[in-house]
This record gives C-alpha cells, sequence and structure tokens, in this order.
C-alpha cells in the first residue's frame, strides 16, 4: 500500500528586531548644529573631540553601575566610593613610579591596572557585606549603599587625608597635536581610546561569550539555569566585582582628566552618572554609551557657547530625551 507523504511545511523565519539608529543620529545632528553655532571650524572640531573623550570617560565610569543595574538589578548609590578610590590609589603608585623614574605611559598603565585591582577587591567585600542582605529591595538598597558610600568616604580621608591632591600628566601626556588651527590633547585621545576598548569588551563579552549568555539567561530564569548545574551567585558577584573595578578605573581617567582628586570626587560625578544612564535606558550598556557622548558634546558646546547654561545643560538635555523617549534611548525590554 502507497503511503503519503505529507510535506512538511518550512518554517517562518523568526523576524530579527532592526537596529534603532535614531539615537545615533542624535549624536550626528547635536554635532551639526554646533558648527554654525560655534562658527569657527577648527574651534568645533577641538570641541568635538574633547567632547567625545569626555564622554567615553564618563561611559567608563558609568559603565559599571549600568552593568551592575542591567544584570543584577541592584541600584547601587555607593559607586562613587570606587570611583574616588581609583583615583587615590592612582595618586600613590603613580607618586611612587614617578620617583622610581619609571616612563609615564608604564606609570599611568600600572595606575590602571592597580587601581582596578583595589576597586574590585573591595566591591567584593562591599557586595558581601552591604549589597547581599538587600537583593530585590531596591529602597533599601538605595539606603544602604549611600551609606556605604558616605563610610568609604571617611575611609578614604582617614588614609590619604581630607585635602585635595594633585593627579599631574606625565609629561608623556602633556600638550597636544595640532591639525591646521585644531588642537586635539595627547590625553583625551588615549582616554577616548580606552573607552572604546571598554566598549568593545563589554559588547563582545555579553554578547560572543558563554559567561555572558549565561549571565543574561540567569537574569531571565535564574532557577533554570541553576538547575543545569551553574553558580549563578557566583557569576553574579563577579559581575559586581567587575563593575567596580570598571568605575576604580574610570576614577584614574577622571582624576587625570581634572589633574587633582578629593574625597568627595565620587559624589561629585555621581549625578553625572546618573543622567547618563537614565538617558541611555536604565541597565542599557549600548544606551550608556550614546548617552555618555550626548552629555559630553553637550558639555563642551554649552561650556564655550554659554558658560552659565552649562551648569544644567545636561538637566536639560535628560529632560528633553525623556519627553521624546520616556523610557530612555535604548530601553531594556525585561524591565
Amino acid at each position: 500500500m502507497n503511503t503519503a507523504v505529507a510535506a512538511t511545511p518550512v518554517a517562518e523565519a523568526i523576524p530579527k528586531a532592526s537596529f534603532d539608529w535614531k539615537p545615533i543620529a542624535l549624536v550626528v545632528v547635536l554635532c551639526l548644529l554646533a558648527v554654525p553655532a560655534i562658527g569657527s571650524t577648527s574651534t568645533w572640531f577641538t570641541l568635538t573631540v574633547a567632547g567625545l573623550a569626555m564622554g567615553l570617560i564618563i561611559f567608563v565610569i558609568a559603565s559599571g553601575l549600568t552593568l551592575v543595574f542591567g544584570l543584577m538589578d541592584v541600584l547601587n548609590f555607593g559607586h562613587g566610593v570606587f570611583i574616588a578610590l581609583g583615583a587615590f590609589v592612582a595618586t600613590s603608585v603613580m607618586g611612587w613610579s614617578t620617583g622610581q623614574g619609571w616612563n609615564g605611559l608604564v606609570s599611568v598603565f600600572l595606575a590602571m591596572l592597580v587601581a582596578m585591582a583595589v576597586a574590585g577587591a573591595v566591591g567584593l567585600a562591599f557586595e558581601r557585606i552591604i549589597v547581599r542582605p538587600v537583593y530585590g529591595l531596591h529602597l533599601k538598597q538605595i539606603l544602604i549603599t549611600m551609606g556605604g558610600m558616605i563610610v568609604g568616604e571617611e575611609i578614604i580621608k582617614v588614609i590619604w587625608g581630607p585635602l585635595q591632591i594633585a593627579l599631574p600628566l606625565p609629561a608623556e601626556l602633556r600638550g597636544a597635536w595640532l591639525f591646521g588651527d585644531a588642537a586635539v590633547e595627547k590625553y583625551r585621545v588615549l582616554a577616548a581610546a580606552i573607552g572604546l576598548v571598554v566598549f568593545a569588551a563589554l559588547v563582545f563579552t555579553l554578547n560572543r561569550t558563554k559567561i555572558g549568555l549565561l549571565i543574561r539567561a540567569g537574569v531571565q530564569d535564574r532557577s533554570m539555569v541553576e538547575a543545569l548545574g551553574y553558580r549563578i551567585r557566583r557569576l553574579f558577584v563577579g559581575v559586581f566585582v567587575a563593575g567596580s573595578a570598571l568605575a576604580g578605573l574610570g576614577g584614574v581617567l577622571w582624576g587625570l582628566y581634572q589633574q587633582s582628586v578629593t574625597p568627595q570626587i565620587g559624589a561629585q560625578v555621581n549625578v553625572l552618572i546618573f543622567i547618563v544612564i537614565i538617558i541611555g535606558g536604565l541597565g542599557s550598556t549600548f544606551g550608556c554609551f550614546v548617552g555618555a557622548l550626548l552629555v559630553g558634546l553637550m558639555a563642551n558646546y554649552t561650556g564655550f557657547l554659554a558658560p552659565k547654561v552649562a551648569l544644567f545643560s545636561n538637566i536639560a538635555l535628560m529632560v528633553g530625551i525623556l519627553l521624546w523617549r520616556p523610557q530612555g534611548l535604548y530601553p531594556v525590554t525585561n524591565r
């Protein structure tokens, strides 16, 4: 007897979500609108490069907080203490290495590595002692982490003193390259390169590695991933440590940018960080990246055109973007 073989229907292709280019176009539009306002092309170029470099430094600082909130759902208002710790560790390391006659670039990179290690180690203790008891309790997270930052600042004052400490650029990073009438500072180029490397590393790790896959799966269904034999708690602790280490790196970059550090440096930058992550979309790494670029450009353009407006320009930018997209530029869909 002949058996009729039914044709297997071809499964319909799952449509891929199209990438949203509008926020990136907003960065380009902001740059173009500044050209006629500034007037001089060379001045515009200098301000644009400086703004992008500043934005990438802010991204490095904010990326750790975005990572912790996006993957662990932890509102860490004590993030600033890791920034300040990284900056002060850099003053000690660079002071020591300069006294040993080391090359300035070597001293900077050594300071970055040590700052990341120290901030990561303190972040591990911070997570175990302060954050772990309040997982899932956002109000308590805000209160206890702010208290942790206050205590951390006082400990920094005990170790390094309450006064401002200079953190000068080494001779190798002073000065600028000239392109016609435009000047590009050497340090800003280095800071921008580090920011791009951090961004690329985060995107690759979260989207192209097994660790990133497990972390994202743990965010969606923690019990299922644990049932498969993976220890999600350890992975999440690693995320917190990595976020703290990135804050330490950002503290070094910001301290060198300001060329001085104070115990309050972390609290001062905290406001800017939260503006960036709110603009980008809470928990979105790419949104944080775009938001940081917008904030850096806006600060430099308004600082040149209208210094008094620069004091609240980033607040105005945040309000405008939230009126356009209330959940930020790239909202995280699972929130």
